[in-house]
């Protein structure tokens, strides 16, 4: 808050107020970039982690040469979209499926190689079940098939280790609002000599892959956010499941039940919808969702728990909870609470649970 209301450079400028305002950009870069293991010139600032994943992706397109891409079938939209105009403009993807826990075989990855094939773009955390993703085995098959790795990170910070060289990946997408920091800023590491083409044009900041006058007001606070992230425990997250299932009949756990993020848990209510369980608990003050947020309003069921052969009308009766790093034991206590309440009431209104 003290740079929004005091450095007002531009942080491209050569006079004073403008090279204050890079000092500011600058150490954000370097915070951002102890954060994953990098060097603080591997580190590129963008608008949030969709524009990272498509900057990554579009960017490794090379003009005029038709490349084939492998992702999974539980990727963000913003990489799933991305692919989808990749086929649009002529070139090759093969999703691969993931397993009824919702993780990638590597061995899938390897067989969908072709010689043709460009990059692998392949999330850490699944947003909707927290399902690890195994990054570190995947980028062993690319190394070897001299194949390049990206990564949607948007979801680690806080809930795994981050290391890109251990990881072995090429590129790594991040977004400031999942670490607590501010909306509208993310970063994409980009390991030393990848070739990345820019897909907007003006002028040369970022080390000319993302032209515009850089947010530093924003930066700092994603700074100061990878300063303060710390690995979250499960306890919560296990205190939560555990309350749910006491006092709930017939409850499932989507997803793995052990690889996965610590913050996390998807479960299916069957006999009811998720939309008014999410409405009901939100009327007792908590915020839980069947869904990814970027799909809020869509009317198709999740396409992530779809991918794990669960039916459409499973995949509907499903909520996920998120719990971040300021949560209490006391609040997962009254959520538990809630969710009984409702899940009862709601199933007692169905004439499709008996």
């Amino acid at each position: 808050m003290a740079v929004y209301g005091r450095v007002f450079g531009n942080a491209s400028s050569i006079h004073w107020y403008g090279q204050e305002a890079r000092q500011h950009l600058e150490s954000a870069r370097r915070q951002v970039a102890e954060l994953v293991g990098s060097r603080p010139d591997e580190i590129v600032f963008t608008g949030g982690g969709t524009e990272s994943n498509n900057l990554a992706l579009l960017g490794l397109v090379d003009a005029g040469k038709k490349a084939h891409f492998i992702t999974s079938s539980i990727e963000h939209p913003a990489v799933l979209n991305v692919v989808q105009e990749l086929e649009a403009m002529g070139h090759d993807v093969t999703v691969v499926p993931v397993s009824g826990g919702g993780v990638v075989d590597p061995g899938d990855i390897a067989r969908a190689l072709r010689p043709r094939t460009r990059a692998i773009s392949l999330m850490a955390i699944n947003n909707e079940i927290g399902t690890v993703q195994p990054i570190a085995e995947v980028a062993v098959i690319a190394k070897c098939a001299g194949v390049y790795l990206h990564c949607d990170a948007v979801q680690a910070p806080g809930r795994m280790a981050i290391d890109v060289a251990k990881l072995g990946v090429d590129l790594m997408s991040l977004s400031a609002h999942k670490l607590n920091g501010p909306k509208g800023i993310g970063a994409l590491y980009v390991r030393k000599g990848t070739p990345l083409r820019k897909r907007t044009f003006g002028g040369h900041h970022e080390r000319d892959r993302r032209p515009g006058t850089e947010n530093v007001p924003a930066a700092v606070g994603f700074g100061i956010a990878c300063n303060r992230v710390a690995l979250m425990s499960c306890e919560l997250r296990d205190r939560l499941e555990a309350g749910i299932l006491a006092e709930v009949p017939d409850v499932h756990i989507n997803g793995d039940h052990e690889r996965r993020a610590p913050n996390v848990t998807n479960l299916r209510f069957p006999g009811i919808e998720g939309e008014p369980l999410v409405i009901a608990l939100d009327m007792k003050g908590f915020g839980v969702s069947s869904g990814a947020a970027c799909s809020s309003g869509s009317v198709e069921p999740s396409h992530v728990l779809l991918a794990l052969g669960l039916s459409s009308p499973d995949a509907r009766s499903s909520i996920r909870f998120s719990l971040g790093m300021n949560n209490t034991a006391d609040e997962v206590d009254a959520l538990v609470r809630a969710v009984a309440e409702s899940v009862s009431r709601l199933r007692k209104l169905s004439p499709a649970y008996v």
